[in-house]
Order: structure tokens, then C-alpha cells, then sequence
């Protein structure tokens, strides 16, 4: 945001892709067209991305775009359920099917029947429940456990995972088989930290969310934390934002949506180093440009100093402060005479 105002205030409703997704930065549109490109068709689709991206709501958009949404959208965490309940909650059990079966269950393949059914974390999927949802995504019929009555469903497929299948598939801890299947039609989610120009977008969603439910009312934020905000590299991603947002809105007092002085001293101290490493990469790049330009020589009237517009002792220090040895530039002489090719 620009830095010329004190405080930005906010009046438009937030930009949202299909209700869901709140944005306007390219990497965003990107994922919303495809959205739009496969939602109509009934094919499965993998949605990749780190920890917080928000893959269930890219999901949820997916069955919304669809023919199945007045379907169910049924969800299951692969890696919340223990490993021996998985099959019972993916396809049901039949009462007496194993100890402390006490009564008929019906799995998520079930309960999705004529809509979507969203497998969240699919990378830990146990092995050996591997070839059973292969053969469900395949045939669209299971067995419950104990029974051996086939029960056909019509269920549209979604998964999610912030692990590298492909690299599981080499590494044998996944099934090439089911990753093929699942891997029809990839969604690549891009981390926050990819898509700064959504941040302010967010924040004010997430603001006037949390405003309107702890009956507050938020209309400013201050141009420094947002400066703060879209610097920071977001591990935790829209899902990091989020919770700080929400502690920010918790905190606040008046109608300026604030953050304690301690925690934006940190973000800004943390972040600091990093800005500080990247304008040091851009001059480093611009010298060694300007030196191939001139062959590596760095004084004189046709010498890179001349064409930076500083002294030559000056550039000197500069490379030397960089880590520009005179004749690695890979365009002079490997020689520390290049300083002196052309006297200034």
C-alpha cells in the first residue's frame, strides 16, 4: 500500500472468486480459471499447496462450480483418524465387523452419494488402504467392512495434500497407480508469500470478519502494519494471517485495527535482514552488469565507475563490501590490475 497515507480506510466489498476466494493477484485468477475449467466434468482432482494455502475452500469451489452442488460436500481428514478406523470411516462397518462394533455405520463414500467427497491430507493414506480407494475412484462400488453386500455410489473425487506424491510414489510410500488416478487435474495453490498483492485484500476480510463477530467496529488500518504485513514471509500462510488478524482485532479499542508495539517490532525485525539481503542482491547485479558491459574495467572515462556515476575508489569499496573480487566478474582479467586497467 502506499506510504503517503497515515491510515487506509476501507468502503468496497472485498474481490471474491465465487464467494470463496478473496483476491486479484494473477497467481489467484490462475487457480480460479481452473476452477471454472474443471468443476462441470466429474473428473478427480488434486489440490497441492503448503499448510494454510486454504485447499478445502478451493475444493468447496470446485463441487459450488459444479452440477453436483446441491449434492453433499462430505470432508474427512486423513491424517486426523487413527490408522485402523480409516477404512471404517471412508467405507462403514457392519455391526459386530470388529470389537466394539456396536451398531451399522455409514462411511463418507456413502454420505457423498450424488455429490463431492473431499479426502483432505490423502498423502497419509495408509499403504494398504492404497488399492481399496483405487478401486472405488475405478468402479465407484465398495464393500462395508463385515458385509459382502456391494453398495454402488456416484461420488466425485477431491483430494488434497501439502506432501510431494510424486517423490512418495518413487519412495514406494504411495501407490503410482491411485496417483494417477487422483492426479487427473492438478491445482497448484501458490503460499502467500507469492501473492503479496492480495495480503490488504485479506487482511480487510479477515478485519471485518472478526469485527462484525465481536461487535467492534473496524475502519482503518495504519500504513506501517501493512507495510509490516506484506514484507513477512507467512509460514503459516493465509491460515498465520488469519489468527493475526483476528488477535489484532481482539486487541484493538477504537477503529484502528492495531497489532501490540512488541509483535510489530518483531515482524519488522524479522523481515529487516531479508529486505536488507535483497537490495544488496539487486546493486551486486547492477555492478556486475555494468562491468561486463565495460570488460571489467572500473576506472577511467569508458570505466564502470564513470557509468555508475560514482568515484572510482568508491565502486571499489562497493565491490569489495559485496563479495565482487576483481577478475571473477567472469569478464576481466583474473587480476586485482583490472582495478587499475584504466586510471581514473
Amino acid at each position: 500500500m502506499a506510504a503517503v497515507a497515515q491510515l487506509i480506510h476501507w468502503s468496497e466489498p472485498d474481490p471474491m472468486f465465487g464467494g470463496k476466494l478473496i483476491g486479484s493477484s494473477v497467481s489467484l485468477r490462475r487457480v480460479w480459471n481452473s476452477i471454472k475449467m474443471v468443476a462441470p466434468t466429474d473428473s478427480a482432482v488434486l489440490i497441492q499447496g503448503e499448510t494454510g494455502t486454504g485447499k478445502e475452500l478451493v475444493a468447496r469451489a470446485v463441487h459450488d462450480e459444479s452440477l453436483r452442488k446441491s449434492g453433499a460436500f462430505v470432508t474427512l481428514n486423513c491424517a486426523a483418524v487413527p490408522a485402523g478406523l480409516l477404512e471404517s470411516e471412508l467405507f462403514g462397518h457392519e455391526r459386530g465387523a470388529f470389537t466394539g462394533a456396536l451398531m451399522q455405520t455409514t462411511g463418507r463414500f456413502h454420505l457423498a452419494h450424488g455429490g463431492t467427497l473431499f479426502l483432505d491430507e490423502i498423502g497419509d493414506l495408509p499403504l494398504e488402504l492404497q488399492p481399496k480407494l483405487l478401486r472405488v475412484l475405478q468402479e465407484q462400488e465398495f464393500e462395508r467392512i463385515g458385509s459382502t453386500r456391494t453398495i454402488r455410489v456416484d461420488v466425485r473425487v477431491v483430494a488434497a495434500t501439502n506432501q510431494n506424491l510424486a517423490q512418495m510414489v518413487q519412495d514406494g510410500r504411495f501407490r503410482a497407480d491411485l496417483f494417477y488416478r487422483l492426479n487427473v487435474f492438478p491445482i497448484e495453490l501458490p503460499p502467500l508469500r507469492e501473492r503479496t498483492d492480495d495480503i490488504p485484500l485479506l487482511v480487510r476480510h479477515f478485519a471485518n470478519k472478526f469485527a462484525q463477530r465481536m461487535h467492534k467496529e473496524i475502519h482503518h488500518i495504519p500504513s506501517e502494519m501493512m507495510d509490516a504485513l506484506r514484507l513477512h514471509d507467512w509460514p503459516g500462510n493465509i491460515r498465520e494471517l488469519q489468527n493475526l488478524v483476528e488477535r489484532a482485532v481482539i486487541m484493538s479499542t477504537g477503529p484502528e485495527l492495531r497489532l501490540p508495539s512488541h509483535e510489530m517490532k518483531h515482524m519488522v525485525a524479522r523481515n529487516t535482514p531479508a529486505l536488507v539481503r535483497t537490495l544488496a542482491d539487486v546493486e551486486k547485479n547492477h555492478i556486475l552488469d555494468v562491468l561486463r558491459q565495460v570488460n571489467g574495467v572500473v576506472g577511467g572515462r569508458q570505466g564502470a565507475a564513470a557509468r555508475l556515476g560514482i568515484a572510482r575508489t568508491t565502486l571499489i569499496y562497493r565491490m569489495q563490501k559485496l563479495g565482487i573480487a576483481p577478475g571473477r566478474t567472469g569478464v576481466g582479467p583474473d587480476s586485482a590490475a583490472m582495478y587499475d586497467a584504466q586510471p581514473a
